[in-house]
């Protein structure tokens, strides 16, 4: 099974969100549809604009960690190639 490592984006608020999971479709259907606590604070559309994907959780976890530590909007602009 595969995990994945994301970063949502909300044009209408500029605001970026980064999680894990083992499946991205189900995931953002959930932000958009208001189920995640952070993400439902905000109206708008969230579109994924970035993966990485891992063999294991443990992995995907420590990748999203590291990008959350990062809070950048410019870095995240840049990985996600959105400049």
């Amino acid at each position: 099974m595969n995990f994945y490592t994301y970063i949502a984006y909300n044009t209408k608020h500029d605001k970026f969100y980064i999680g894990q999971t083992n499946n991205l479709d189900r995931r953002t259907a959930e932000h958009n549809l208001g189920v995640s606590n952070y993400t439902s604070k905000y109206d708008g559309e969230w579109k994924l604009v970035y993966y990485e994907t891992f063999d294991s959780r443990s992995d995907a976890m420590i990748r999203e960690r590291f990008l959350k530590k990062q809070k950048n909007k410019r870095f995240y602009r840049r990985i996600c190639d959105m400049q």
